[in-house]
């Protein structure tokens, strides 16, 4: 676990070394009561998450998943719902994840739709994807990260196009390292 925050860590450090300069320019907003009254409805529902969960519903997301056969290949792979209760036991026990979980509800609420847009077509692929060993996410984890090593040492950085490249590549395959190494260390802990 120590090697995958170290190279979360050195991933983090190496992408930020990217990233254009902010400027600190302070932005004023208003609150109008009337903003409030756009995002809930006269019961008090938040509108978003209403049509959320009736797209949801229209869209049969619930039937398609019981019907590729998603859970109960997770079942067989020793995934289950009562293994997801510690995970749970401990976010409410850490105050922090849920205030991190609500601050960024805004930042999230637009993605949603798209989401479940896209999930019917992403269920083949996830429910092969739950038999996957933890230990063969750790190694493709790993490869990310030496593949994106290798885009910096490979791909030269004489133009701006080869800067951007290297730095779209790294990106990309930074992010698919630290997704890797986090879903194995995540199913590592709920398959034991």
């Amino acid at each position: 676990m120590k090697l995958q925050v170290f190279i979360a860590a050195l991933w983090v450090a190496t992408v930020s070394a990217f990233a254009p300069a902010t400027r600190n320019v302070a932005v004023s907003t208003s609150l109008r009561s009337s903003s409030l009254a756009e995002e809930v409805d006269s019961v008090g529902n938040n509108i978003a998450i209403k049509q959320l969960l009736t797209d949801v519903e229209s869209s049969g997301l619930l039937t398609k998943v019981a019907q590729s056969g998603l859970l109960s290949k997770a079942q067989k792979a020793g995934l289950s719902l009562s293994k997801l209760e510690p995970l749970l036991a401990l976010a409410a026990q850490n105050k922090e994840i849920l205030v991190l979980v609500e601050a960024a509800t805004p930042e999230v609420l637009p993605i949603l739709p798209k989401i479940v847009e896209v999930a019917p077509a992403a269920l083949p692929l996830l429910a092969n994807a739950v038999a996957i060993p933890p230990s063969a996410l750790q190694v493709a984890g790993l490869g990310a990260f030496a593949a994106a090593a290798g885009v910096v040492v490979l791909v030269p950085d004489d133009t701006v196009v080869e800067v951007a490249i290297q730095t779209l590549a790294v990106g990309a395959l930074g992010a698919a390292g630290v997704a890797s190494l986090a879903g194995s260390a995540i199913l590592g802990k709920i398959l034991k």
